[in-house]
């Protein structure tokens, strides 16, 4: 082949690899702009995995699809296949040195949820967990990034579905997940969100939350992709998931599915049920949120506000409740309150 037709070949590869960046950086931009009160629904859900549906257990391929940025985010495309001049070993080469960046990121989300797909499918299967077929689905130009990445999984695993990575080896070759959630030292969660339910109602009340105490059933479905469940398609772990959502979760007392006052036609959307509200609180579920994008509460400062000021009225709530509790016949305190019947001595 001439060698100038070779050249142009290479700057047409370099100018496709330069759009696929700038439009992640691009988005990552725009993402950073949008109004806290008005979070997207990626935002929110933060490096949640897209989990897998029935199809089975996730594949080490090089053309599968990127999935959600933690940081901003952003959806980042990835070339199907290997491109042309481009050195397979360089993402993750660079990955060390840039893991705080926008592409460092990507790289990590990518390669953990490839785990936590792994991880929930050998769990609901009752297979064992292997190191080796773990290190199949994150490459090898990615190996020597394991440690944080299988962290960052375990992480997830911990957060979303109440599971906790254990090794069953002394060499670290075989794991087991065993479930958490009876440990509620941190007062994270209520015993009763077993597993797989956690997984799914975490991530829906922090949408909720984030978007003024109700999301519309839209805005729903839109943060339920970023973890691969769509409306109408049954999904590994949860099922059916619309009547997950709208009945069986509503049934339970833990969401509130409603029609949107005066919409024409009719809309619906989500708030936080009875149970939800008993259950846990804002400030939990803004904590859950953060841990799962890698910063703390006051990333949210007007949301923080609004969390803190929850938990201010529910310690005035326990302490009347205590006071009604010690004194039934006197709610509004004893020691102030003199009884005809039982008077004080002077």
């Amino acid at each position: 082949m001439p060698r100038g037709h070779k050249s142009k070949l290479r700057a047409r590869e370099k100018r496709c690899q330069n759009r696929i960046e700038t439009r992640g950086l691009d988005s990552a931009e725009a993402a950073t702009g949008e109004e806290e009160a008005t979070c997207s629904s990626s935002s929110v859900l933060g490096d949640a995995p897209s989990s897998f549906t029935d199809a089975g257990p996730p594949q080490a391929s090089p053309s599968d699809p990127g999935t959600t940025s933690a940081a901003a985010g952003v959806s980042c495309e990835r070339p199907a296949g290997k491109a042309k001049g481009r050195d397979p070993k360089s993402k993750c080469s660079s990955w060390a040195s840039t893991s705080t960046g926008s592409s460092g990121q990507v790289i990590l989300i990518e390669k953990a949820s490839k785990l936590v797909e792994y991880l929930l499918y050998q769990y609901i299967m009752k297979e064992p967990i292997k190191k080796a077929d773990m290190l199949k689905l994150v490459q090898k130009s990615c190996r020597k990034n394991f440690p944080e990445i299988l962290r960052k999984a375990s992480e997830h695993m911990n957060l979303l579905y109440g599971l906790q990575l254990e090794e069953v080896e002394a060499s670290g070759n075989s794991y087991t997940l065993v479930d958490s959630q009876g440990d509620t030292s941190d007062g994270s969660l209520s015993r009763g969100w077993k597993f797989p339910i956690r997984g799914i109602l975490m991530p829906l009340l922090g949408v909720i939350f984030l978007n003024g105490n109700r999301a519309s059933e839209n805005l729903i479905w839109q943060s339920l992709k970023i973890m691969g469940i769509y409306d109408g398609k049954s999904h590994f772990v949860f099922g059916e998931p619309r009547k997950l959502i709208t009945q069986d979760l509503v049934q339970e007392e833990y969401l509130v599915y409603q029609q949107v006052a005066n919409s024409d036609p009719p809309s619906y959307e989500f708030l936080w049920g009875p149970r939800a509200h008993a259950e846990t609180s804002k400030m939990k579920i803004l904590e859950f949120l953060t841990k799962l994008n890698d910063n703390d509460p006051t990333a949210f400062p007007s949301h923080y506000e609004e969390a803190l000021k929850d938990e201010e009225e529910r310690a005035q709530a326990r302490a009347q409740a205590e006071t009604r509790a010690r004194c039934p016949s006197r709610a509004s305190g004893c020691p102030s309150a003199r009884s005809s019947q039982y008077p004080y001595p002077e």
